[in-house]
């Protein structure tokens, strides 16, 4: 019903700059809060940052600073602006949402994710 695409990972230097971008399709009626998470080698999934339908943005403490996290209701899209990245801000980047579909269903949506390697 719903379908979730990210784009904009890559291969980038420690300190170098890259942004992701999600966008949402299908059979929406309205999104609610949009987010991004990650999973690094041999860890766990865990919140970078989230921004709700109210404009509350929060952030996990360690990319504090560094990212900011916007979203453009028109166009369904939710970005990443990631500055000064170390290298373990090495992860695969997923984009979620949570969503209300044309037939009134509350969904929560994952995309499949994007790749960023932080290396020299």
């Amino acid at each position: 019903q719903v379908q979730l695409v990210e784009s904009g990972g890559g291969l980038v230097q420690p300190g170098g700059s890259l942004r992701l971008s999600c966008a949402a399709s299908g059979s929406i009626f309205n999104l609610y809060t949009m987010g991004w998470y990650r999973q690094g080698p041999g860890k766990q999934r865990e919140l970078v940052a989230t921004f709700t339908s109210g404009g509350s943005t929060n952030y996990a403490d360690s990319v504090k600073g560094r990212f900011t996290i916007s979203r453009d209701n028109a166009k369904n899209t939710v970005s990443l602006q990631m500055n000064s990245l170390k290298p373990e801000d090495t992860a695969v980047y997923y984009c979620k949402v949570d969503v209300v579909t044309t037939t009134l269903r509350n969904l929560e949506v994952w995309g499949q994710g994007t790749l960023v390697t932080v290396s020299s």
